[in-house]
């Protein structure tokens, strides 16, 4: 692809004043925005999120070398994709995800990407508080025993408490920020604190009673019959699609060269660190891997107890990345011709992490319905409209040796996307279990 230079405003806000774009010279000129290891972090950030932990599970739900090449074929697909969604914003001249598919594709194409790109945020919004509210006083009972057996102990220890906390004090304040860029000391400690999740895994493994890992002389499985479900484990953990405009925004100076060098950098650095922890989880445990690696060490382990907790505020640290998503929809939908408003712009975060709030309250897992959405929004927001934006934008015959890769994609995407569908709406249906358990603390 040509690595022109094009131009994104820090701030998808209305009053977007932070960029100047002079569209003579195509240079931009800037008076603030985000530096490259500010961006890379935020990038990283998104792409290294919840769905790293089901990654051990996704190579035993396809087999060993099945399941890493795709974590491999999936991180270069995801980084072709970003760089065309850039390209396209160039040849679009939109800077938002939702104004450039109503540029290709109309109305119609708005409320499509609004509903799936609201669906992923919101969803994402959701799933992390959740997560906090399963995890943390979990771990805080273990590290204060002597406090969680008091009265205030077991109040302050509660699922309901830990989740309130957090949602009030740390993630609303957060998200109330309108530029990504502002969130890259978060998102350098998401980065670090994922890392620490890894060693954890990495160290612990070995050290752990033999009857909770594999058992000797199980075999590693090199090929395994669920290929689709551990692609959707795999998309859903990768994609990172509507926050990545938000991120090229905030970038200073956001020339196609310089972005493209983010991704790079950041889809590698991800994608080692998703092979690592995936690799060497499955190895540990092979049969017994379960859906999120940290749920095969004991309640007691203290190292991943502290990985734990370093999730669960990793989440927090993602969840304003979401909102930010979840508010521009909003704001492109219904306020789409209105000049910026705090009061608004505080209204509308104050209920999405309101809405959040009820359902960590109220939810214990949100199961098959988040599998069932988030795979459905992946597949559509990362491999169906990015080459299809591009077949529309590009000059020439659609059908050409030069839009084959991008109709492949979108192929790969609706197989996916209905796929995932039809096993998520399977599992809802054939399993009588539940997908998980609300953790309660009295």
């Amino acid at each position: 692809m040509d690595a022109a230079g094009s131009s994104f405003s820090a701030d998808h806000s209305r009053d977007r004043t932070d960029h100047v774009y002079d569209r003579e010279s195509d240079t931009p000129v800037h008076t603030g925005g985000a530096s490259m290891i500010s961006s890379f972090f935020n990038l990283t950030n998104a792409i290294v999120g919840a769905g790293v932990i089901g990654l051990p599970y996704a190579i035993r739900q396809a087999g060993f070398i099945i399941g890493v090449l795709m974590i491999i074929v999936l991180a270069l697909l995801v980084d072709w994709t970003l760089r065309v969604l850039a390209l396209n914003s160039k040849l679009s001249g939109q800077q938002t995800y939702q104004g450039l598919v109503e540029h290709c594709f109309g109305r119609t194409g708005l409320l499509a990407n609004s509903f799936f790109q609201g669906a992923m945020a919101g969803g994402g919004m959701a799933s992390f508080i959740v997560i906090v509210g399963d995890t943390l006083p979990h771990v805080l009972f273990a590290l204060m025993p002597s406090v969680g057996q008091t009265g205030f102990g077991q109040f302050v220890f509660s699922r309901r408490f830990v989740i309130a906390f957090f949602v009030i004090f740390m993630a609303y304040p957060l998200s109330l920020y309108r530029d990504v860029g502002k969130l890259s000391k978060t998102s350098a400690f998401a980065v670090v604190a994922m890392c620490t999740i890894i060693a954890s895994v990495i160290i612990e493994g070995p050290r752990i009673d033999s009857e909770l890992r594999a058992e000797r002389g199980s075999p590693v499985v090199l090929a395994n019959t669920g290929v689709f479900q551990a692609v959707g484990i795999i998309t859903f953990a990768f994609v990172c699609h509507h926050n990545s405009f938000m991120i090229y925004g905030s970038l200073r100076k956001p020339t196609l060269n310089r972005y493209f060098e983010v991704i790079h950098i950041s889809t590698v650095i991800a994608t080692v660190a998703s092979l690592i922890i995936a690799i060497i989880g499955y190895i540990y445990f092979r049969e017994k891997t379960q859906g999120n690696i940290l749920n095969n060490f004991p309640q007691d382990n203290l190292l991943i107890n502290i990985a734990r907790s370093l999730f669960a505020l990793n989440m927090i640290t993602t969840f304003p990345m979401e909102t930010l998503v979840a508010r521009e929809v909003i704001d492109q939908l219904m306020f789409r011709n209105q000049e910026f408003s705090m009061k608004r712009h505080v209204i509308i975060t104050t209920v999405l992490c309101a809405l959040c709030l009820v359902v960590g309250e109220t939810v214990c897992n949100l199961g098959v319905l988040l599998e069932l959405t988030g795979g459905l929004s992946a597949s559509f927001l990362a491999f169906i409209l990015p080459p299809a934006c591009y077949i529309k934008l590009c000059s020439g015959p659609k059908l050409s040796w030069k839009t084959v890769p991008h109709w492949l994609c979108i192929c790969f995407g609706f197989t996916v996307m209905v796929l995932s569908t039809v096993l998520s709406i399977r599992h809802a249906v054939v399993s009588q279990e539940a997908n998980g358990s609300c953790w309660n603390v009295q």
